[in-house]
């Protein structure tokens, strides 16, 4: 059987006001990069909501807008919430779209791992300990498919490596006034990005608790490669561990099989990086027929924010997957 999964960070979805672009400038480009995944499982990134009056839950209404009348405007969605699991989030929510059914979901915010608490070292008052909370969950769904295997889709954005706030620390939002606390708010941002990663790490190593066999794609912007700590977390390679009797624990990064030159994701001047990602268990791994990156319409991160703010598209390509699935009812792969 067939099954196609993509991950696309929409940077910044919404359709408000002061959004430039304007949502009707990007809808045309982004619905077609969409249309060209033919996904049947589809993460996304930065997904916005809109608060349609005063103290009604957000609904995310900019992403009903980009998915009226394509494939996915039926599909099952699932999403991220606030903090009391009312409404989804202000910004940057996750989405889970299915043409199959979802069975359990959750999202995880600090459920596995508790914000580290630390000593500040450049705040007024040193002697208060600071407590780093992640800014965003990750999303779990189990996708049931037919009467095949559960799919476990788990969609990520991690924390970018760029100085958390450090209050006292800012002359400005872009100014800071001290070499040192810019290095403690780096210092708060990788927390938050290793931190992240290592919940993501707790919940792949219970569904493989739960089953040695788990079919797993954690998939979305990882806000860094390969070789960085957060996917080393992640990925849990043997050669790191140093024990083989692991290695059935480790997720494979399915870009590893293209060919440099097309291996990158975002585009920041003169460099190419690879920083969304779809890593996968070993049973799913096997099942992989082709990965492909949409590099059509793909902005680059160091433009003039006049520039950017003109065109339509997005600074992260979308990343596919095709797999062949196995089929249960005739035990062989379709």
């Amino acid at each position: 059987m067939q099954f196609r999964v993509a991950t696309f960070n929409l940077e910044n979805l919404d359709d408000g006001r002061a959004t430039r672009p304007p949502l009707t400038a990007r809808l045309p480009t982004l619905r077609a990069q969409l249309q060209r995944l033919q996904a049947d499982a589809l993460c996304l990134q930065e997904v916005n909501a809109q608060e349609l009056g005063h103290g009604k839950q957000r609904r995310l209404d900019a992403l009903n807008q980009l998915l009226t009348n394509t494939m996915y405007q039926g599909f099952t969605r699932v999403w991220t919430k606030d903090k009391h699991n009312k409404g989804a989030l202000n910004v940057h929510n996750l989405v889970i779209l299915s043409r199959h059914p979802i069975g359990a979901y959750s999202q995880l915010w600090h459920d596995l791992v508790p914000p580290p608490v630390y000593r500040s070292l450049s705040r007024t008052h040193t002697d208060v300990m600071t407590s780093v909370r992640w800014d965003r969950p990750l999303l779990h769904a189990e996708i049931v498919i037919g009467g095949g295997p559960t799919l476990h889709i788990i969609n990520v954005h991690l924390r970018a490596p760029r100085a958390a706030f450090i209050p006292g620390r800012k002359d400005s939002a872009s100014r800071w006034n001290s070499v040192g606390g810019w290095a403690e708010g780096l210092f708060e941002a990788a927390m938050k990005h290793c931190g992240q990663a290592l919940e993501v790490r707790l919940l792949v190593d219970r569904l493989f608790d739960a089953d040695r066999d788990a079919m797993i794609a954690v998939c979305g912007d990882f806000n860094a490669d390969t070789v960085e700590t957060p996917i080393r977390m992640i990925r849990g390679d043997p050669e790191d561990i140093g024990n083989q009797d692991l290695s059935a624990r480790t997720l494979v990064a399915l870009e590893s099989s293209l060919d440099d030159p097309t291996r990158y994701s975002v585009v920041h001047g003169p460099r190419r990086v690879m920083l969304d990602h779809i890593l996968v268990s070993r049973s799913l791994a096997l099942c992989c027929r082709k990965t492909t990156i949409d590099h059509v319409g793909l902005l680059d991160e160091t433009e003039p924010a006049a520039l950017s703010g003109r065109r339509p598209g997005s600074y992260h390509a979308p990343v596919l997957v095709e797999f062949d699935l196995p089929d249960i009812s005739s035990g062989v792969s379709a």
